[in-house]
């Protein structure tokens, strides 16, 4: 199971990862990061959550990449999926606050 971790850059995100399979993680995040870090494929960019098509594509990103399992660790990025979760279970993806963890 492929499992996505949002707010690449934090803390709890890095501790949340270590406690996961490392092989099936994508850390991933929508504000700035450092080019270093995303081409050799550490991490990736996310959509941003003020883009009116927020959650359509974050859930083509989550199909072309495979993703099951979504870790949010931003509040507004939470709103906006808790509200689509029926559509993102609809394609087997759950949905989980950061601190939720399984």
């Amino acid at each position: 199971m492929k499992i996505l971790i949002t707010a690449a850059n934090s803390a709890p995100a890095y501790r949340l990862k270590n406690k996961l399979n490392g092989d099936n993680v994508i850390m991933g995040d929508h504000l700035d990061l450092p080019d270093f870090m995303l081409k050799p494929g550490q991490l990736i960019r996310l959509p941003d959550p003020q883009s009116s098509s927020y959650t359509h594509e974050m859930l083509t990103l989550c199909l072309d990449l495979g993703v099951e399992l979504v870790y949010l660790f931003r509040e507004r990025e939470m709103e906006l999926l808790q509200q689509s979760a029926i559509l993102f279970n609809e394609y087997n993806i759950t949905i989980l606050a950061g601190d939720n963890e399984i």
